[in-house]
């Protein structure tokens, strides 16, 4: 008998080429073997900024103010900023009042007729707004338009056949594709950084799910493109997430589709409009999906129903989960205020919403959103009398007519106190109980004896009124 002894390299050889004779490797792993990478070296930005880069604008404002609103040492302190840390500042006096230097952003053209694209909140409150281009051409611009919710402002200029970019289509960027940034961190104009893109719809807002990156951005940068490899802007650089004000790694840009739509109303009329059906969701937890017979979690919660809305006149109640939206659907409650708000005023949508175990489909029309949409409060509940509390840790009573008027609900109970389960669930005095587990809750004796019939060994999912705020809250019973 022949024996082989294998020591160090030869014994890992061989058992490697044991391990390859029966287990195929990955085809990424082959591919890479064989001489073709995923990734070979880092691109040359280099042509790509020759092109675009042109298209760039540094943008500063000014703000007129009266000479009594300066605080005192605020002329030095700028010049201090302006001489140690290249920060614009000083006045210019005209006609009894000041020109303060209030701000300094980037912006983009997007035709070679003077239109250009920046930030909301780089152009808020200024009266007077100059461009400067790279080729040190200065412009005048007129405001046409701001619109706070997505954050983006149009510009005019009066000039002709200027550099320009190319619109790209951001319902295409892929995570991980290299993207630049152009503007002017702190006033250094035409300044560029490079990134991927970290994530593709980031919710930070209702109206915004906006493109995240590891691009640099600082103060200054507001309102520069976002470019792809192709030379296309894709975005615009609008925010940043710090503890400490600088840079930290992750910087967001609105999507340049949603930028567009937004642009194209701004041109035509100076403003925005919004539909809303008069609403307000909330998410849907796994528990509250579980609850409900749902399954996974999906759609949003409606917690609120603006009276004398479209959503309150087409049935629409406090408690559905709204699933589609004209068939779209809703997977996250931030997904329906967009759809909402891109829809026609006056158009009509079908809304298909889950209720008491049930999905059925409601017509509501599409008003116009008002800039200030802010919903009355409820009055306040009144301490109603005590009662012995339940096995869910709850002592409920029923609501009084005056209490039901005010509320605008039929039936429900008022919580007195709330212990054990219930209060560690966040439930407490002056809540009111609409359902238990989709029944609609109608006094206290019917709530106490449900309560009573309660699997002690699972959750239950109560509809609770809070202030003018409803929401599922899901407990277990006592054990």
């Amino acid at each position: 008998m022949n024996i082989n002894f294998y020591t160090g390299s030869k014994l890992l050889s061989a058992l490697l080429l044991a391990c390859a004779a029966l287990v195929p490797l990955p085809a990424s792993v082959l591919a890479a073997q064989a001489g073709a990478p995923l990734v070979t070296g880092l691109p040359d930005f280099t042509k790509l900024i020759e092109r675009v880069g042109p298209a760039v604008v540094n943008i500063r404002t000014t703000e007129r103010v009266k000479p009594a609103q300066m605080g005192p040492g605020e002329e030095e302190m700028q010049e201090f900023l302006r001489r140690f840390f290249g920060v614009p500042g000083g006045r210019g006096r005209r006609g009894g009042e000041d020109d303060v230097q209030r701000g300094v952003g980037s912006g983009f053209i997007i035709s070679p007729d003077g239109y250009v694209l920046t930030n909301a909140h780089v152009v808020e409150g200024a009266d007077e707004v100059l461009v400067t281009l790279t080729d040190r051409r200065e412009f005048k611009a007129k405001v046409l338009g701001a619109d706070k919710r997505s954050d983006v402002a149009l510009l005019k200029v009066a000039a002709a056949h200027l550099p320009s970019l190319v619109v790209g289509d951001s319902g295409r960027i892929r995570v991980g594709e290299w993207v630049i940034a152009i503007g002017s961190p702190f006033n250094l104009d035409n300044s560029v950084t490079a990134g991927i893109i970290s994530a593709k719809a980031r919710d930070t807002g209702d109206y915004l799910p906006l493109i995240q990156s590891d691009v640099a951005v600082n103060p200054g940068n507001s309102g520069g493109p976002l470019i792809n490899m192709l030379g296309e802007v894709i975005g615009i650089t609008s925010q940043i997430a710090t503890l400490s004000g600088g840079y930290s790694g992750i910087s967001f840009a609105v999507p340049i589709d949603e930028v567009m739509r937004v642009a194209e109303q701004l041109k035509k009329s100076g403003r925005v409009s919004r539909g809303r059906m008069g609403v307000q969701i909330g998410e849907v937890s796994k528990e509250v999906a579980e609850s409900l017979g749902l399954g996974k979690a999906r759609g949003g919660e409606v917690s609120l129903v603006e009276p004398g809305g479209p959503a309150e006149k087409a049935g629409i109640k406090v408690g559905d989960i709204i699933l589609k939206y004209n068939g779209q659907a809703i997977e996250r409650s931030a997904d329906l205020p967009r759809l909402v708000g891109a829809s026609p005023i006056g158009s009509r949508a079908v809304v298909t919403v889950w209720r008491k175990g049930q999905q059925q489909d409601i017509a509501v029309g599409v008003a116009e959103m008002e800039d200030d949409d802010a919903p009355a409060k409820a009055a306040p509940t009144k301490p109603a009398p005590d009662a012995a509390a339940n096995p869910l840790g709850l002592a409920v009573a029923d609501l009084t007519a005056a209490q039901h008027k005010a509320l605008r609900v039929q039936g429900g109970v008022l919580v007195n106190t709330a212990t054990g389960a219930a209060a560690r669930a966040g439930l407490r005095h002056g809540d009111v109980i609409l359902q238990m587990d989709n029944v609609d809750i109608t006094d206290a004796r019917q709530f106490n004896a449900m309560a009573a019939r309660l699997d002690p060994k699972k959750s239950v999912a109560l509809l609770v009124r809070r202030d003018n705020v409803t929401r599922f809250e899901v407990i277990k019973p006592r054990q």
